[in-house]
């Protein structure tokens, strides 16, 4: 059986090579496929706005993957300060809200439940509108087995936990759940997470500043390398 250009570019866009995702996948390929590994690209590398944009505005616009993916680049702009514009906070909520209703089951509500928490999180500052925007994502993803998300929820309020023992154990089950998942660049930065969160004199640390620092350096994640640990 030979598997079909979505699979491959999906298990490629996994490993972190998105370029070669998307070159697999061609201009006639899936456009939401496309759309999702462009945006992520975009993310991680903080390249090819443009083409992100693009392949975002090609999909229904009323889709629930058009508002979550438009979501996310406002708030990236956002977060990054990589020429954010005037409406971006606005847009970035409405299309988190809009995703939320558009969701088709519970899976796609809780991904949209989570990027809406981190907005107001990480750009508001405001843990608190967050908090019920994480224990949503967080009760779905238990409730659906979806261990990138719980591993993701747990990451952003782990830092919240003033517990020093309760918060390293919430980054490690971020990181072990994400190794279980296999996703390379989001393992990256769970393994950069637990690494500033645990003691400068302790050797896990070291350990983990040289082997994530190696892959960010290999996918070229530069928000990795300059100790911008806001995924």
């Amino acid at each position: 059986m030979i598997a079909d250009d979505a699979y491959i570019a999906r298990r490629l866009s996994v490993a972190g090579d998105w370029d070669a995702a998307l070159g697999v996948l061609g201009p006639d390929g899936d456009a939401a496929l496309r759309a999702e590994i462009a945006v992520e690209r975009w993310f991680f590398r903080m390249e090819d706005h443009d083409e992100a944009e693009k392949a975002v505005a090609a999909l229904d616009p009323g889709s629930w993957t058009a508002q979550l993916l438009n979501g996310r680049m406002t708030y990236s702009r956002l977060l990054f300060r990589r020429d954010p514009r005037p409406g971006d906070r606005a847009d970035s909520e409405a299309s988190y809200r809009a995703a939320v209703a558009a969701a088709q089951d519970e899976t796609q509500r809780g991904w949209a439940e989570f990027h809406w928490a981190v907005l107001l999180d990480n750009v508001d500052a405001d843990f608190d509108a967050a908090a019920p925007h994480y224990d949503t994502a967080f009760d779905i993803a238990l409730s659906n087995g979806d261990l990138l998300l719980e591993s993701i929820v747990i990451r952003h309020t782990a830092r919240k936990q003033a517990d020093d023992d309760e918060r390293i154990a919430m980054f490690r089950r971020s990181l072990h759940l994400r190794c279980a998942v296999g996703i390379r660049p989001q393992i990256l930065a769970a393994q950069a997470a637990l690494a500033y969160n645990l003691p400068e004199d302790d050797p896990e640390r070291a350990m983990l500043m040289e082997i994530f620092r190696a892959g960010a350096e290999e996918l070229r994640i530069a928000w990795l390398l300059s100790d911008d640990d806001e995924e």
